[in-house]
């Protein structure tokens, strides 16, 4: 399978640069994965769609103010650090641009000596391994020096950091949102847990490479980056339950996805996990435990265009993301969700 069968023509209008308000009044395009039939709705009909006995998944990671501005002690040069992956302690593989500026034994100073970093290491693709200090909490002060990782395609200015958060998240650690959880609000879930909908969480720490192109011809040869994942005893338990009761289980987002299919590929079962994963997930794929996801509409040519394509069909999601381009959809991060039951 070719990469290239993964394009779709998206006219740039159709990129959501700011989130919409409430958060539960994007738009929904629901797809039936058994027979490619589309409806369009409103985030807030997804109840619609949940029967009693069904359980979300959702992954509470908390994406951290991961971009920091530095510059160079003795010249002063201006570098950007993204943080990309905590290496223990205040060790990280962070991105840097520019990279030659960024050479080992180089110092620099963030927020007028708040913090500091010195370059370890350089990896093989180029990332950097940084050793940060500073004199309080790291994250305390990554929170009052660091800026929200946006998606480049995104060009306006966050008014609000916690726009570019789950209202669920609480582990932090992710260099990128699992956006297709922004839809629901507090209330929404309430609602969903009164009419008897389960909500079980994971962590998936979300990290640069699952949006990276695909610059292989050939999809098989695309080698992802592995992220840091924990499903806990409590959540393992509801899948096997919901699963034994005959409801369905629902991941909200190709995050949460990955994490199931994961532990099911790698225990062979649903039970509590933790560890890295790379898994990749194209069409052709065997899903061992999802019922239905919960997603965005993703880049052309990526990775997650291919993990939808591989649930719901090829031929069902190539067709649904024109209808949803024709419909004028909004797209990406802050864009609009689909339901894939």
């Amino acid at each position: 399978m070719k990469t290239s069968d993964f394009y779709y023509d998206l006219p740039e209008e159709l990129i959501a640069q700011t989130p919409v308000e409430p958060r539960d009044s994007s738009r929904l395009l629901v797809l039936d994965r058994a027979t490619g039939k589309t409806a369009h709705r409103h985030f807030y009909d997804i109840l619609d769609y949940l029967n009693e006995g069904d359980c979300l998944i959702l992954n509470d990671s908390r994406v951290l103010p991961a971009r920091l501005f530095g510059s160079k002690e003795g010249t002063g040069a201006n570098v950007e650090f993204l943080l990309l992956k905590c290496l223990g302690g205040k060790r990280w593989e962070c991105l840097t641009k520019p990279g030659r500026k960024a050479k080992p034994g180089a110092r620099f100073v963030f927020g007028d000596g708040i913090m500091t970093c010195t370059v370890a290491d350089v990896t093989e693709d180029g990332n950097r391994i940084v050793d940060f200090e500073c004199q309080g909490s790291f994250y305390e002060e990554l929170d009052r020096l660091g800026q929200m990782p946006l998606p480049p395609y995104i060009h306006e200015k966050l008014a609000d950091r916690e726009r570019y958060q789950t209202v669920y998240s609480r582990e932090r650690g992710s260099a990128a949102a699992p956006t297709a959880g922004l839809h629901f609000t507090p209330g929404l879930l309430k609602k969903a847990e009164e009419k008897g909908v389960k909500l079980g969480f994971v962590t998936l720490h979300v990290g640069l490479g699952t949006f990276r192109p695909v610059k292989a011809d050939d999809v098989t040869n695309h080698k992802m980056h592995s992220e840091h994942y924990e499903l806990p005893e409590k959540t393992a338990a509801l899948i096997n339950e919901t699963k034994k009761n005959g409801g369905r289980v629902i991941a909200v987002g190709t995050t949460s996805c990955r994490t199931l299919e994961t532990v099911a590929k790698k225990e062979g079962c649903i039970r509590a996990s933790e560890g890295w994963t790379d898994i990749f997930i194209y069409p052709g794929f065997e899903f061992k435990v999802l019922d239905g996801l919960i997603t965005n509409f993703h880049l052309p040519e990526s990775t997650l265009i291919m993990l939808v394509s591989a649930f719901a069909g090829f031929d069902n999601i190539m067709n649904a993301y024109k209808t949803a381009v024709d419909e004028k959809y909004r797209f990406f991060s802050f864009g609009d969700a689909m339901l894939i039951i």
